[in-house]
């Protein structure tokens, strides 16, 4: 399945400057999603993140991957229309730097679901090189009104 901006939109509550996935490449629902963020200049973070070195902060990289994974998990109907709150992390590296004109590749395999608990291996590429791969769990909500 891909998604294109309309529909992620439908899916997360997200919204500029905080929706931070572009279009998603390919999702089984419930299992995993591959998505894409087209970097650019015009991003907000890049006023004070680096001035003069605009470079992509970490956190919002795992923030991005967070949203893969969430759409992984509301795309399987029995969690349509709720929440999915980015729960932690673990085992973060960061590897390689993201700047505008980057296409940074996104992509969530979820591995556990514990009651409302799930957790995911979340890696982010650009050009094919790792540039942050972090362990992520998310917390499943009631449904959104």
């Amino acid at each position: 399945m891909q998604l294109n901006i309309n529909e992620i939109e439908k899916i997360l509550p997200h919204r500029y400057p905080f929706l931070l996935v572009d279009r998603i490449e390919e999702c089984v629902p419930g299992e995993s999603a591959r998505g894409i963020k087209c970097v650019t200049a015009n991003e907000q973070f890049f006023c004070g993140h680096f001035p003069g070195r605009k470079v992509m902060p970490g956190v919002l990289i795992l923030e991005a991957l967070a949203q893969v994974g969430a759409v992984a998990i509301l795309t399987d109907p029995a969690e349509s229309g709720r929440l999915v709150y980015f729960g932690g992390v673990k085992k973060a590296r960061f590897k390689a730097k993201v700047e505008p004109g980057d296409v940074l590749e996104l992509e969530c395999r979820l591995t556990e679901r514990r009651g409302p608990l799930g957790f995911g291996q979340a890696v982010a590429r650009v050009n094919g090189r790792v540039a942050a791969q972090a362990e992520l769990s998310f917390a499943v909500d009631e449904a959104v009104e």
